[in-house]
Order: C-alpha cells, then sequence, then structure tokens
C-alpha cells in the first residue's frame, strides 16, 4: 500500500483542503493518506475552532485513512520546531513513502534545493559552531526586525538569491521550505512533493471566490454571521453538519475570546520575574505584558485584541504575542520544550482517528514505527502526551456547559473509527 503523508489543522476543514488532499494522491500515486493534525492549539496560537475529536470527524469522512495528533509541544511553535515535529512523526511512522504540502510557488526543486543548501550552510559550521545561516539570522534578528522577515533576509543571502526575500516572505513557501529543512535535519527518506495554493492566500481575512475562501476568512465570517449556514458554500457537506452540531451542543466556537478572563487573571497574579520561566516569553516582553494588561479597557470590547495590539511592535508579530500567551494560559514551562527535548522529533504516535484502511496501516505501524503507537491515552505515559491532555481540558473549559467526560475526554476516548 502506497502512502501519503499529509500535515494539517484543518481550522476548520474547506474545500481549499479538500483539493489539497485530492491533489496529494495523484501526484504521489498513493492509495492512502496519514494526516498529522494539531491537537486543542495551533501553529498561530490560537484554539481551534472545534475540538480535535470534530476536525479528526471531518479528515476522516474526507478520505484520510490515519489521523494522527502532533503534540501541543509541536503544534504552537514556530515554523522550524513545528514542522520539524511533524515530518519527524510521519518519518517515525514508518508506512508513509511521500509528503505533500501546498506552497505559493508549486515547485518542489526550488524548495528542495533552498532547503539542501542551507541545511549544508549550517551543518558545515567550524568547530560544529554556528553555521553561515544562523549567524545571519541572529544578526538580521539584533537589527530589531521581526523573526520571518529576519529569515528570509539570512536564507536569501546564503542562497546568494534577493529574490529570494520574495517567495520566502510567503507563509506556506516558508513553512514548506521548513518540512524540508527538517527532512534533511532527520535523513528522511520520504519523497517531498508540493501543490500551488489556490485562489485564497493563508492570512487572506475577505472572500473572492464562490467556493474557496481560507480557513481565516471562514472563522471570521462565522464571526460575524454566528451561524454555521454561512460557511456552507465554502466546505464539504460533511464539514457543514460538524460544525452545526457542535455550535448547537454549545461545543463551538472556540477562540481566544472565551480565554480572555483567565488568561488576564493569570497574567495579574503572575510576577514578571515567573513569567520568564514561561515559554516564548523572551527578551525583556514580561515587562510590556504587565504595562500592556494594565492599558486594556474591556468595556470597549475585544480584551484580547487590545492586548495584542497594546503589545504588538514592528519586533513582535501578533503570531509570536498569541504563542506567547498560549504557553502561558497553558503553563508551559521552557524546560519543557526545551531544543534538546524537541530536537530528538516525536516521542510517540497519538492516533486520533482511523478509516477501515487505516486499520490495516496501524497493525503496519505496530511493527515498523520508531516510537510507541498510542491508541489508549490512560495506558502511555510521556510529559508530552500530558501537556496534550491538559491542553485539551483547558480548550473543553470553553464549551457553553462542558461535562466531566468532555473535559477529560482524552483519558477514555479510542480512536475514532469510520467504516
Amino acid at each position: 500500500m502506497k502512502t501519503v503523508g499529509i500535515i494539517v489543522e484543518y481550522n476548520p476543514l474547506h474545500n481549499g483542503h479538500v483539493y489539497h488532499f485530492q491533489q496529494s494522491k495523484i501526484v504521489s500515486g498513493a492509495d492512502a493518506v496519514v494526516a498529522v493534525m494539531s491537537g486543542s492549539f495551533l501553529q498561530r496560537g490560537e484554539p481551534a475552532l472545534v475540538s480535535k475529536w470534530a476536525r479528526t470527524e471531518m479528515a476522516l469522512r474526507m478520505g484520510a485513512d490515519v489521523v494522527i495528533e502532533l503534540p501541543v509541544a509541536y503544534s504552537t511553535q514556530p515554523a522550524e520546531w513545528f514542522a520539524f515535529g511533524a515530518v519527524s512523526a510521519l518519518e517515525a511512522a514508518g508506512v508513509v513513502d511521500s509528503f505533500c504540502f501546498g506552497s505559493e510557488s508549486g515547485d518542489i526543486g526550488l524548495l528542495r534545493t533552498a532547503a539542501k543548501r542551507l541545511h549544508s550552510a549550517d551543518r558545515h559550521a567550524p568547530d560544529g559552531g554556528e553555521g553561515r545561516f544562523q549567524e545571519a539570522l541572529r544578526s538580521h534578528l539584533k537589527n530589531g526586525i521581526s523573526y520571518p522577515h529576519a529569515y528570509a533576509a539570512a536564507a536569501a543571502g546564503c542562497l546568494g538569491d534577493p529574490s529570494g526575500l520574495d517567495w520566502l516572505a510567503q507563509p506556506n513557501n516558508t513553512l514548506g521550505l521548513h518540512y524540508l529543512l527538517a527532512l534533511e535535519r532527520l535523513g528522511g527518506t520520504m519523497t517531498p512533493y508540493t501543490i500551488s495554493r489556490q485562489k485564497a492566500g493563508y492570512h487572506q481575512t475577505d472572500i473572492t471566490d464562490e467556493q474557496i475562501a481560507s480557513a481565516t476568512a471562514l472563522r471570521k465570517l462565522l464571526a460575524d454571521e454566528g451561524r454555521a449556514e454561512a460557511l456552507r458554500p465554502f466546505v464539504p457537506d460533511y464539514t457543514w453538519t460538524i460544525l452545526k452540531r457542535e455550535l448547537e451542543a454549545g461545543r463551538a466556537p472556540v477562540s481566544w475570546d472565551c480565554f480572555y478572563r483567565v488568561l488576564f487573571a493569570r497574567l495579574a497574579v503572575t510576577a514578571p520575574a515567573e513569567l520568564t520561566g514561561i515559554g516564548e516569553v523572551t527578551e525583556g516582553i514580561e515587562h510590556r505584558i504587565g504595562r500592556a494588561v494594565a492599558d486594556v479597557q474591556p468595556d470597549l470590547g475585544d480584551p484580547f485584541g487590545q492586548l495584542m495590539n497594546n503589545l504588538k511592535t514592528k519586533r513582535y508579530t501578533r503570531t509570536k504575542l498569541q504563542r506567547t500567551m498560549t504557553r502561558i494560559l497553558l503553563h508551559h514551562r521552557k524546560e519543557e520544550l526545551s531544543p534538546e527535548l524537541l530536537g530528538q522529533g516525536v516521542p510517540y504516535l497519538r492516533v486520533l482517528g482511523f478509516s477501515a484502511q487505516g486499520q490495516e496501516l496501524l497493525k503496519q505501524m505496530r511493527t515498523r514505527s520508531a516510537v510507541p503507537v498510542v491508541t489508549k491515552a490512560a495506558a502511555f505515559r510521556h510529559p508530552f502526551l500530558e501537556l496534550d491532555i491538559r491542553s485539551a481540558t483547558v480548550h473543553a473549559s470553553a464549551f457553553r456547559s462542558p461535562a466531566k467526560a468532555e473535559l477529560w475526554r482524552d483519558y477514555y476516548e479510542p480512536p475514532l473509527r469510520l467504516p
């Protein structure tokens, strides 16, 4: 059985995702699909719109055969570690022949050549010291520019291609480059493919097509309209049905608006010195946080948005700040997410769901996987899994009237299985 891997968030799953799924199977010639999916909190530092279980169901109904959770230790990281965790999971599974990602360029040759050259620039650093790329990146960061722009500038310099600033500044190209860098670092054997992103940009908030819109635009539309029907033209029927069910049950939509009171309370009682131990709290931002919270006026609406605007600078993007707030909300300490721990790759494969064909893949994974395959969270122990379970509980606390079974679902829920 030939298998392709995809790396997803499905927040929510829409028609553009269906196109990527279908094209991934076509370009790779695969019979089956393994999806590595972020859990309760996502790469841009946001809570997922609906639970990971609801999004797993969407993926399975689309045709995915196995859905594996990307641990929150990786899923809420900057692109480098997010990509490394996801690619390491696909490699560790032992059954994935290739993986496919979307990009603005659609040019796997361009991206793979860049990845090999950047990997070589650091791998051949003298005496095991800092390589040319990391040295250039650090230099640009010292000049006070944001990480995405510093990364693009450093990469373009190492590649000797000033035009690289243009294509590297595009979010899916950047993430795709990180997937390929992860493949190089891991010495992976999977064949990479990319397809061009269609009709809607990653950050695009307006809708310009009758059937395809970005997940960002759809979340905004749902927030404005407050009903699943508004999304119906842009999502498959099963996504619409699942979203409608979750909304009616009070389990959606989940957003930062659901957590700002808890977050503000935590910020109010945590001293700056204590904040420095939390992941993503760097370079004195702990002092800015205290001042920014004091300037929020909740009676004017959108208190979390106010906090982000108060904190945002040329150096700190909103995404970086949201990831910082996620770490504070979930109380992720730096030692729990050290580069040494992350650099070992995903330590287990938590299975969220599978199809009938996926059941056969799971049998193969149990004998071929380089790490334990987990189908019963209560029967397995690992610090990263504990972080996952805690984050799922925090996410479920945002439901309108969460039952005990929903708050602690991770402890007893078996993987979803669709025929």
